[in-house]
C-alpha cells in the first residue's frame, strides 16, 4: 500500500524538496545543542503525511505559495513539538526504531526542545501574518492537549462512553489533520467556506486514521508496536468500548476487573482480544472507519477530478489500508 504515498510523493516531488530546505531555515538557532537536536529530528522524520495533505489542499485550489510552504512547516514544527512532549509524557525511549530526544538527552532538554518548536512555528505564522493559518493550527494544538487529558481522566474510571470516545480522538488525533487540511486550503483560495469544507474532509480522514491504529492492536501485523498495547496502556479504543457496552453486566464487570488489575498478564491480554473478537467490537470498529473514510471522500467529491483531487484520495485509502 506504500505505493499509493509514493504516488502522492511524485506528485507533490517539486514541493516537498523546496519544504525540505524552508523546514531546515525554519528550525535553525543559535544555540549549539538546539541545532545538534534539531539536526538529530530532521534525520530521522517520517513520510511527511501532514505537509501533504498541507500541499494537495492548498493545490486543490490554486498553486503552491510563501504561505503555503510556512503552512507547511508550521503544521510539522506543531507535530514535532506534540511528540517531543509525547515520549516525555509516556516515558518513551524510542521512536519510529530511533532513541527519543529524551533517551538522548533528558526530559528537561526535551521539554525545552518542545517549547522551541512550538514557539518557532508560532513566529513563523506571526511574522508573516499568516493570522487564520495560525488560528487554526494553535486550536489544533489546544484540542489536542485537551484530547490527552480528556483520556487520561476517562481511563482512571474506565468510562465507556462511544461518544466521549469520539470526542478523544477528535481532539487528539483528527484536529492536526482537520487544520492542516484548512490551513493549506486557505492559502490558496483565501475563502474560509472552502477551508472549512476541507477542514470537515481532514477531521473525517483523521478519525478513520485513528480507527486503523485502534485495530492494529487487535491485528497480527507486525508493526512495532506490540499486539495489546492499548490494552496494556488501559486505553479505551472503539473495539473494547463497543465489546464492553454489549456485554451482560456480570461478563463486563470481569473484563473491566481484568483490564484494571491484569493488564500486564499475557494470558489474561489474550482473554480480553479473545472477548472483544467474539462480542463483534473489530468487526464494528471497522464498519466505523469505513464510514468515516466513505465521508471524508464524499467531500472530495465536491470538487472537479484532478490529479490532486486523486492524491488526496490515495491518502486517505492509504489511512486505512496501511499495514503498519
Amino acid at each position: 500500500m506504500g505505493n499509493s504515498v509514493d504516488l502522492v510523493q511524485n506528485l507533490l516531488r517539486e514541493e516537498l524538496s523546496v519544504f525540505e530546505k524552508k523546514f531546515k531555515e525554519a528550525v535553525q538557532s543559535k544555540v549549539p545543542l538546539l541545532d545538534r537536536i534539531m539536526h538529530y529530528i530532521i534525520r530521522r522524520k517520517g513520510k511527511q503525511m501532514r505537509p501533504m495533505f498541507v500541499f494537495l489542499s492548498a493545490r486543490l485550489f490554486g498553486v503552491a505559495n510563501d504561505s503555503t510552504y510556512r503552512a507547511a512547516a508550521l503544521v510539522e514544527l506543531l507535530h514535532t513539538a506534540t511528540l517531543v512532549h509525547d515520549d516525555v509524557v509516556d516515558e518513551s525511549y524510542e521512536r519510529r526504531g530511533f532513541f527519543s530526544i529524551n533517551a538522548l538527552w533528558k526530559n528537561k532538554v526535551a521539554v525545552l526542545v518542545g517549547d522551541y518548536l512550538l514557539s518557532k512555528g508560532l513566529l513563523l505564522s506571526l511574522d508573516n501574518g499568516d493570522f487564520e493559518i495560525l488560528r487554526w493550527l494553535s486550536g489544533a494544538v489546544r484540542q489536542m492537549s485537551e484530547g490527552e487529558l480528556l483520556q487520561i481522566e476517562r481511563s482512571r474510571n474506565l468510562n465507556l462512553d462511544e461518544s466521549v470516545y469520539f470526542e478523544i480522538i477528535r481532539n487528539k488525533t483528527a484536529s492536526l489533520l482537520a487544520s492542516s487540511c484548512a490551513a493549506g486550503a486557505w492559502s490558496t483560495s483565501k475563502d474560509l467556506q472552502l477551508a472549512e469544507k476541507m477542514r470537515a474532509f481532514g477531521e473525517k480522514a483523521g478519525i478513520a486514521f485513528q480507527l486503523k491504529d485502534d485495530l492494529f492492536d487487535y491485528g497480527e501485523a507486525n508493526i512495532g508496536k506490540p499486539r495489546g498495547n492499548d490494552i496494556q496502556e488501559k486505553k479505551l479504543t472503539l473495539p473494547l468500548i463497543y465489546t464492553l457496552n454489549q456485554m451482560k453486566r456480570s461478563s463486563r464487570q470481569e473484563l473491566i476487573y481484568l483490564i484494571k488489575n491484569k493488564n500486564r498478564d499475557k494470558a489474561a491480554v489474550k482473554k480480553i482480544i479473545s472477548a472483544v473478537e467474539e462480542t463483534g467490537g473489530i468487526t464494528y470498529a471497522r464498519a466505523k472507519m469505513t464510514e468515516y473514510k466513505e465521508a471524508a471522500l464524499q467531500i472530495l467529491k465536491e470538487f472537479p477530478e484532478s490529479p490532486v483531487r486523486q492524491g488526496l484520495e490515495e491518502l486517505v485509502g492509504y489511512t486505512t489500508d496501511r499495514h503498519y
